[in-house]
C-alpha cells in the first residue's frame, strides 16, 4: 500500500506543475482541511469501486442478462421477429436470441474493462473539485466523456467476435431465416454489433453510476478512511 501511494505520489509530480497544484490548492474550501491529492484519489477510488464491485458483475454468466438494470433487449425493428416467433410457438429460439447477445456483451466487458482501470489514472486535479460537488453520476459522466470512444473501438470487434463465440451469429441467422418464412412479413437482416457495443458500454456506465451513487450518499458505502474524508465534503 506504501509502495502504490508513493508511486501514484510521483506520478503526481511529474504530470502537473506547482503553478496547477497551487491553483487548485487555492481553489478549495479553507474549512475542509482536504487537499488535492486526496480528492483525486478519493475519486479515482470511487471509480475503482464501481469497476470492481459493479462492472465486474457484468462479466458473470447472465451478467447482462438476469440483471434487470442492463440487460440487453431487441433493437426496436427486431422487436417484430421476437414477438412473431413466440406467436407461432417458438418462445424457446426467440429466448436463445436474447441470451446470445447479453453472452456477447458479458464477454466483450470481460476483456475491455482494463481500459477503465487505465482511464480512472487522468482525472486530474482541476477537474477533482467539480466532480465531487456534482450530482450523483458526476464522477461516471466524466468517465464517459473520457473513455467511450476509445471503449467503443475496443468494444465492438470484441462484441463481433463473442457473437462468433457464443454462437451468437448462428442463433440470429436462424432467428432471421425462421422470421423470414413466416408469410406476409417484411424480411430483415440486421447487423447487431453496434447495437449490443453501445448497448454493452451504457450497461458498464450505468453500473458505476450505482456505485458513485452509493458513495456519495450513504456513509456506509464508504469503506475507507480516504473515501470518508473526501467525500464528506459534499455531504
Amino acid at each position: 500500500m506504501m509502495i502504490k501511494k508513493f508511486a501514484l505520489f510521483c506520478l503526481v509530480l511529474t504530470t502537473f506543475s506547482c503553478a496547477e497544484l497551487q491553483q487548485v490548492v487555492n481553489s478549495l474550501p479553507n474549512e475542509t482541511g482536504n487537499n488535492p491529492l486526496d480528492i483525486a484519489g478519493g475519486l479515482r477510488q470511487a471509480l475503482d469501486f464501481g469497476i470492481d464491485k459493479q462492472v465486474t458483475k457484468l462479466t458473470q454468466k447472465d451478467g447482462f442478462y438476469k440483471n434487470n438494470l442492463v440487460k440487453i433487449l431487441l433493437p426496436e425493428e427486431l422487436r417484430k421477429v421476437d414477438k412473431a416467433l413466440r406467436d407461432i410457438g417458438l418462445s424457446s429460439l426467440a429466448d436463445d436470441g436474447l441470451k446470445a447477445i447479453n453472452r456477447a456483451a458479458e464477454d466483450a466487458v470481460k476483456e475491455a474493462t482494463p481500459i477503465f482501470v487505465n482511464a480512472v489514472k487522468d482525472i486530474t486535479f482541476t477537474d477533482a473539485k467539480n466532480i465531487l460537488l456534482g450530482n450523483d453520476r458526476a464522477a461516471t459522466s466524466y468517465l464517459q466523456g473520457k473513455t467511450n470512444s476509445a471503449l467503443y473501438s475496443k468494444f465492438n470487434p470484441v462484441i463481433q467476435n463473442s457473437f462468433g463465440k457464443v454462437g451468437a451469429d448462428q442463433i440470429w441467422e436462424n432467428i432471421i431465416n425462421r422470421y423470414n418464412t413466416i408469410p406476409f412479413v417484411n424480411q430483415v437482416n440486421p447487423d447487431l454489433t453496434d447495437y449490443v457495443t453501445n448497448q454493452a458500454l451504457k450497461g458498464v456506465y450505468k453500473m458505476i453510476a450505482v456505485e458513485e451513487k452509493n458513495i456519495r450518499t450513504k456513509v456506509s458505502s464508504r469503506t475507507t478512511t480516504l473515501l470518508q474524508k473526501v467525500f464528506a465534503m459534499q455531504d
